[in-house]
């Protein structure tokens, strides 16, 4: 099991239909700063905003509009929301 945040900056329109991102679904939130842990991991796509996800133990990660991130299961981690964010989501085991 890899404990790394996977990301990729810009993928291409075709990847991002392939993997039916717009069906997935939203999930936005206001600047503000809160610890969060992965039960599932989690794959997104940012829609807009910024953020700084800093696992426990590891070095911060800045996330930007237009990245496809993958969290692992089990990950925990501090969110700080720099720019309101919004993005689509979705879980697997």
């Amino acid at each position: 099991m890899s404990d790394q945040i996977t990301i990729e900056h810009n993928p291409s329109p075709m990847k991002l239909e392939v993997m039916h991102v717009d069906s997935w679904a939203i999930w936005s939130k206001e600047v503000s700063s809160f610890p969060w842990q992965y039960e599932q991991t989690e794959t997104c796509y940012i829609l807009e905003g910024e953020v700084i996800v800093t696992p426990n133990g590891s070095e911060p990660v800045t996330l930007k509009a237009k990245d496809l991130v993958t969290f692992p299961k089990g990950m925990s981690c501090h969110w700080q929301v720099i720019k309101p964010i919004k993005k689509h989501y979705q879980f697997s085991h």
